[in-house]
């Protein structure tokens, strides 16, 4: 091996494993940003779940009802 091979090879190694570390750095940045995230998915699926808790069974039974009404009308409306 040359001594312009060797230090050409040595200096794509050097490449590598800056790269390496950059990407590793990268990983860990968006493993803490997606924990993040998941914190912030799990609260705002806790309110969701908060939302329809504080609604009485009978309210609940009353909304499907409704529900259940207007997409009657539309079915009747469409011709369906």
């Amino acid at each position: 091996m040359s001594e312009i091979q060797k230090e050409t090879f040595l200096n794509l190694l050097e490449q590598i494993r800056t790269e390496v570390q950059s990407l590793k750095k990268k990983n860990k940045d968006l493993s803490r940003e997606n924990l993040k995230l998941k914190s912030k998915l799990d609260e705002i699926q806790k309110d969701q779940n908060d939302i329809f808790s504080s609604i009485s069974e009978s309210e609940r039974i009353a909304m499907r009802h409704k529900v259940d009404g207007l997409i009657e009308k539309l079915e009747n409306h469409l011709g369906h």
